[in-house]
């Protein structure tokens, strides 16, 4: 899975708008994963398999979020 995790730099519009233009989600839901990253400190944005979260990742860094792979348990 791929983890974006807060960090003090990108505002919150922006983040939110990154979420839409990658993943495809709707305004409404990238913003509520967007409030997750700011208030839990994080938050999944997206899973399957190798290959596409490694894409997932470099996508969202190349946009200047932190984000991260994880194993779903």
């Amino acid at each position: 899975m791929t983890i974006v995790w807060d960090d003090p730099v990108n505002l919150m519009r922006y983040v939110t708008f990154v979420f839409q233009k990658i993943f495809g989600y709707s305004e409404a839901k990238a913003n509520e994963l967007m409030m997750q990253v700011h208030t839990e400190g994080k938050a999944v944005v997206s899973s399957g398999d190798r290959d596409k979260v490694e894409s997932d990742v470099r996508k969202l860094h190349a946009a200047g979020l932190w984000a991260t792979m994880q194993r779903d348990c």
